[in-house]
């Protein structure tokens, strides 16, 4: 019988035993869970931190950027630019024009690159809807001529063609606005485009580059914006 009972003794302080062990692994466990996930959601904190931080610091490079005054920048008074609807020929007092009345149908302006001149009357409605403009004449470098092609085609509301009367060599417009550049690579072209695409200046901000007139002279449905 006693030899009974110290055996019965031993079996419950070895259950008791693994039952303590079993009790502390779980323990730990819980600790490493919870430290692991510690780490993992300061990570995401931080992450989230880091990236917020970074799109703050662009924005406020683009706002800086936005309110910063382009040198050897032209400027019109809009309220003596006219807005009216015409189809008959207008006469421009700048070359490229920068505003003025145009024809009710807007040239496509979608990062639209023409290789061809195209009309002032239709152009010009492409800056009331807040595009800019990019034109060159014979004199401007052919790589520049495919850098700034290249920069258009990526940006929604800027069109390019060539314009052979105009003074510089690459000019860039919007409406209203209006500056000579040295070459596609001049810090100039960024900040125009910056400021200016949808700007403020733009007298119909989110209207349409689409639907307009393309380079086969053909219209779409661009009518009386």
């Amino acid at each position: 019988m006693a030899a009974n009972r110290s055996a019965n003794a031993d079996r419950r302080a070895r259950i008791e035993e693994m039952r303590r062990a079993e009790q502390s692994r779980e323990r730990r466990n819980r600790l490493i869970t919870v430290g692991v996930s510690a780490v993992v959601v300061l990570g995401l904190v931080g992450f989230g931190s880091f990236v917020l931080l970074k799109k703050s610091d662009e924005q406020d490079k683009k706002d800086a950027a936005a309110k910063a005054p382009i040198a050897a920048e032209k400027t019109w008074d809009p309220a003596k630019l006219g807005r009216n609807h015409v189809q008959t020929p207008v006469k421009y007092d700048m070359k490229p024009p920068v505003g003025g009345d145009h024809n009710p149908v807007w040239m496509n302006c979608d990062g639209d690159v023409y290789d061809k001149a195209i009309p002032d009357v239709n152009a010009v409605h492409s800056l009331e809807h807040g595009a800019v403009w990019v034109t060159y004449n014979k004199k401007a470098p052919k790589a520049d001529v495919e850098k700034l092609a290249a920069k258009v085609g990526k940006t929604k509301y800027s069109l390019m063609s060539p314009v052979d009367g105009q003074t510089g060599a690459i000019m860039l417009s919007a409406w209203g606005k209006q500056v000579t550049v040295d070459g596609a690579d001049d810090p100039r072209v960024d900040a125009f485009f910056t400021k200016y695409v949808q700007g403020p200046q733009t007298p119909e901000p989110g209207a349409a580059c689409t639907g307009g007139l393309d380079a086969s002279g053909a219209g779409g449905a661009g009518m009386g914006q």
